[in-house]
């Protein structure tokens, strides 16, 4: 590691561990902007037995990232977030909506994908539930506090440079245009498409571009979208459970551990 790359958690566990790993960000959600974007990476691995059973300290996240902590990352770098199986699960089973990426990233997106890691994807109809929903709704609101200069996050200050090119910060405002377009997709369908479909795609390109100078205009349509989201929540119009099948999920959880690490008759780890 060089003085300009930033890294914490234990490498050697999380690498030898690893059974997933997936391009997330602008580029799965298919709105890179050549020149523009980052890279980013979400990976999960199963810990050894004496980090989860043992006395060892839990290894629940490994991070490393081509610019130093608290520097922005930017066209060229690279962001890698990996998770402990047991943590990538309690943060998927309550919708964070980058943790869940992996699940329904295309194949192309898939860096890294062992047994367990195909089970993992398969295990989405279990994962997703309306919670998921009302955390999408709940991160565009967040991307559009940010984009308007309020809330808990306010001391994040908006990219000047995008400021003063097209009146706005183009970024927040597509981020929060997606995650409404994504929100109502689950809520309607019960599921994620990835990269995102058309029309919607386009409409958050166009705003990420800087091709709609009418800020108005995109806080209107993004209000549109989460009034229509938040009525099927309340009316039920949707085919998603409340919450996610938690007791399937653990159960899954035990065994993949058990596998993993060879415990069960028959099998080696893998």
């Amino acid at each position: 590691m060089t003085a300009l790359q930033a890294e914490y958690g234990d490498r050697d566990v999380a690498l030898s561990g690893e059974i997933l790993r997936t391009v997330v960000g602008s580029g799965v959600h298919g709105i890179a902007i050549e020149g523009t974007d980052d890279h980013d990476e979400l990976g999960v691995y199963v810990e050894p037995p004496e980090h989860v059973i043992g006395l060892h300290a839990p290894a629940s996240h490994y991070v490393w990232r081509t610019q130093p902590e608290g520097a922005r990352s930017g066209p060229g770098d690279t962001d890698l977030v990996m998770y402990s199986l047991r943590r990538y699960l309690r943060l998927a089973t309550v919708g964070n909506p980058t943790v869940l990426l992996p699940l329904y990233a295309p194949e192309d997106a898939v860096l890294v994908c062992r047994p367990l890691g195909r089970q993992l994807r398969a295990l989405a109809p279990a994962l997703l539930s309306q919670q998921a929903v009302h955390r999408f709704l709940g991160y565009m609101n967040g991307q559009r506090d940010r984009l308007l200069g309020r809330g808990r996050r306010s001391d994040m200050p908006n990219r000047p440079e995008l400021v003063a090119r097209y009146g706005y910060d183009v970024k927040y405002a597509s981020h929060a245009l997606r995650l409404a377009y994504q929100g109502w997709e689950i809520v309607r369908d019960g599921r994620l498409t990835l990269p995102m479909p058309e029309p919607e795609r386009e409409r958050v390109l166009r705003v990420k571009r800087g091709e709609v100078r009418d800020l108005a205009a995109v806080l209107a349509e993004i209000e549109q979208v989460q009034a229509t989201v938040q009525d099927h929540l309340d009316t039920g119009r949707t085919p998603l459970p409340a919450h996610p099948d938690l007791a399937a999920i653990s159960a899954w959880a035990v065994d993949a551990h058990r596998e993993f690490w060879g415990w069960t008759a028959g099998l080696t780890p893998r």
